[in-house]
């Protein structure tokens, strides 16, 4: 059976037919498509795409941290549990003015989730009732201290009946139609319809079905619990949200063609045994691993190799989260297959641990005699049993962040190249800060007390690494603006974070804000070359008091030490060294070298990791990397030529969007902005200030690659480039005015010339 079902992760099982890959290809376009609003997505939502959470090393694996999210509940005194906010999910973003959603008030049971991988789902699905069954050992009779048993999930019609869960860090989901449209409902915001029974028929795998008789047979009993903790209710019908968008939202071909793809996601060929790996299988088998990780269950296809007994069993007191799910109690998660578990850290269930080490060191309970038995081994027998581990398939895709292994250079007027031909040396430069700006950094490396994203890449990814962000990696800005619209800034600043390295815990906002932001993530093309821009070519363009009366009045932002700011929404960071430094130490907790040459960045914090965290080094890799990242690849023989660069000009756009600087190389540059602030809200907004920038002012964006670096605006809740357009207001709003009154023909026209920066 090898051959029909080991493939490389994120490719398809081998014994999928002709028809089946069909679908299966239809189903990863699903999968990564950006849900906007408009489109379904929210009102409220966590992510906006099913790979968001699924992604490494490839589409149907785990995340770094800052794809964690939060589940909340209430307990009462009485015993009572109830999963609040949606499917228990504490949502993060809102599409209205509120920005960020707050935390269900009557949680008091607060769990983080690290994604969990699913390659191999099809295979699980296979796999007999019977042979999960066979582990069962609830009283622990054959008094080993182990003593797993299944979930039970209330399945939806036919029926209802019960079903065991195979799915879900507590086995808490029957099938992978639930698994998929629950977080669909859950994180998006996006409602769909139940396969029908036609359609399930023909998916590539029909998943074993539970019966009262097999489970009478099994227990001597039929179970039963409070509805409230079971899934059925939710997946047996199309439960609608609050938005405008006619339920359901995605329509069932593409639900189809997901739940497809999902079946037949193949698992990664174990390596060969080695010497050094045959020792830690011995030692994985000898101190009592392979008492819930079995090697292998039955199913019709043959032998399933997931490492798992997808049972319950309790994992002692470190590790339970508060959380119920069917039958399974705060201490209880189903035993995680092992296959491919070599590249999809971090670990267990919350993602606390860094390593494979560092997660079997954090087993209690039942495992609790097998976890002291490690530690017990030599370091040598310790290693081999990490090797053994890491073999289980999918080592040669293993990453730091997203980049496959020995990922080339891009070459010239590609997007993600380098903006001028390298030496050797500097490619190596250019390769390393590009690695170092992909890779997920570890709480033992310093990943921050408070934090958004656990590497560069983790905001700035779209269409390649050093672009935009989707609207669900936008960070937020608080404050107090009173009744008269002043606003003031809290003691520690306006970032208020998304993360916490002190997991089961959300960064709380500031007890004075009345007041959040978005900001959405800037593309980083170009930042080497807007360096260079002269000074006082950026200056000659500033008119803070509208001195020719077109009612343009930009502003540069000067900063405190007399450095133009030339960076971030408020142009409010001077270079792109002090961009880099701020975010790694505002962005990712991590600490800088210290510098006289630089201001911003923070050298040192009180973790457990050596000071600075960022090695000079290090620093001056992601440095180069981002100072010779090119500019998007542009047709520039017609940016001037095309009739929609005509319109461009006619309706005022350019009049901040400044088409092109000459360099003092001789080089000219098309970034279309003046780099200047612009009141361009309106009238009523109330918003952020941050040096010199007041509350309705913004940096001129660049417009270079704009067609790939949706959402647009500085909170990204522009989700076309005519929204935007239509939501420029103050100094913009005259060449608003004139784009509402442009023919068809001349809009389209625009549109495109846009579309081709």
């Amino acid at each position: 059976m090898e051959d029909q079902i080991y493939a490389n992760l994120g490719e398809p099982l081998p014994l999928a037919s002709d028809e089946q890959l069909v679908q299966f290809e239809q189903g990863l376009i699903v999968a990564q498509k950006q849900v906007v609003q408009g489109q379904g997505a929210g009102p409220h939502f966590t992510v906006t795409f099913c790979g968001a959470c699924h992604e490494k090393p490839t589409i149907g694996g785990g995340a770094g941290r800052y794809r964690n999210f939060l589940i909340v509940a209430h307990k009462g005194e009485d015993g009572s549990f109830e999963f609040l906010g949606e499917g228990g999910v504490q949502r993060h973003y809102s599409i209205y003015e509120e920005g960020r959603v707050p935390t269900e008030e009557e949680a008091n049971i607060i769990a983080t989730r690290n994604p969990i991988p699913f390659y191999g789902a099809g295979l699980i699905s296979q796999i007999e009732e019977e042979a999960i069954l066979e582990n069962v050992d609830e009283e622990d009779e054959d008094g080993n201290g182990i003593s797993g048993r299944v979930n039970l999930i209330r399945a939806p019609a036919p029926g209802p009946r019960e079903a065991i869960g195979r799915f879900g860090r507590k086995a808490q989901t029957h099938s992978i139609e639930s698994f998929i449209r629950g977080p669909l409902r859950n994180h998006l915001g996006v409602t769909t319809s139940p396969l029908t029974i036609s359609q399930r028929k023909h998916l590539p795998f029909v998943p074993q079905e539970t019966t009262t008789e097999t489970l009478v047979a099994w227990f001597g009993k039929i179970f039963s619990f409070p509805l409230a903790l079971a899934q059925g209710p939710f997946f047996g019908r199309v439960v609608p949200d609050e938005d405008d968008i006619p339920d359901p939202e995605m329509t069932n071909n593409d639900l189809l063609n997901l739940v497809t793809m999902s079946h037949l996601l193949a698992v990664p060929k174990p390596d060969p045994l080695t010497e050094t790996t045959s020792d830690g299988a011995f030692w994985f088998s000898e101190i009592g691993c392979t008492s819930c990780h079995i090697q292998s269950l039955r199913s019709p296809l043959g032998p399933i190799p997931l490492y798992s007994d997808l049972l319950l069993h309790d994992m002692g007191p470190d590790l339970q989260d508060g959380l119920e799910f069917g039958l399974a109690t705060s201490s209880e998660f189903r035993t995680q297959p092992l296959w491919g578990i070599g590249v999809v850290g971090p670990y267990l269930h919350d993602g606390r641990a860094d390593t494979l080490d560092e997660a079997i060191r954090f087993h209690g309970g039942e495992a609790l005699t097998a976890k002291n038995n490690y530690e017990n081994l030599t370091e040598t027998q310790r290693h081999n049993l990490v090797l053994f581990l890491e073999s289980l398939g999918g080592a040669s895709q293993k990453t730091e962040g997203l980049l496959p292994p020995n990922q080339e250079i891009p070459e010239e007027n590609e997007w993600g190249s380098p903006d001028r031909e390298l030496t050797s040396a500097e490619q190596t430069l250019f390769r390393k800060g590009r690695d170092l700006f992909d890779r997920d950094f570890l709480f033992q490396e310093g990943l921050g007390e408070k934090f958004n994203g656990d590497s560069c890449r983790a905001c700035h990814f779209l269409p390649v690494l050093g672009g935009a962000g989707p609207a669900d990696v936008n960070v937020f800005r608080q404050g107090m603006i009173d009744e008269e619209g002043d606003f003031t800034p809290p003691t520690n600043g306006t970032i208020l974070h998304k993360f916490l390295a002190a997991l089961d815990q959300r960064p709380e906002p500031d007890p004075l804000s009345n007041h959040f932001e978005h900001r959405q993530t800037p593309p980083l093309f170009g930042l080497g070359l807007i360096e260079q821009i002269p000074r006082n070519d950026i200056l000659a363009l500033a008119d803070p008091n509208d001195e020719n009366s077109d009612g343009i009045s930009g502003k540069a932002h000067i900063l405190e030490d007399d450095r133009l700011g030339r960076f971030g929404w408020k142009a409010d960071i001077p270079s792109t060294e002090e961009f880099i430094r701020d975010a790694f130490s505002n962005e990712m907790g991590l600490t800088l070298p210290l510098s006289s040459a630089h201001t911003f960045g923070e050298t040192s914090d009180g973790d457990n990791a050596v000071d600075p965290e960022i090695s000079s080094d290090e620093f001056e890799q992601v440095s180069f990397f981002l100072k010779h990242l090119s500019p998007p690849p542009q047709d520039r023989s017609s940016l001037q030529s095309h009739r929609g660069a005509e319109v461009f000009s006619e309706t005022g756009c350019q009049k901040c969007h400044t088409p092109f600087f000459d360099l003092p190389s001789g080089k000219r540059i098309f970034p279309y902005s003046d780099f200047l602030l612009h009141d361009v809200a309106a009238e009523s907004f109330k918003g952020i200030e941050s040096g010199e920038a007041t509350q309705k002012e913004f940096r001129t964006p660049p417009l270079w690659g704009i067609s790939h670096t949706a959402p647009f605006m500085h909170d990204g809740m522009s989700t076309s480039l005519e929204e935007a357009i239509l939501r420029h207001e103050g100094e913009a709003r005259t060449a608003k005015e004139t784009f509402e009154g442009l023919s068809a023909t001349d809009k389209t026209q625009l549109m495109e010339f846009l579309s081709s920066l």
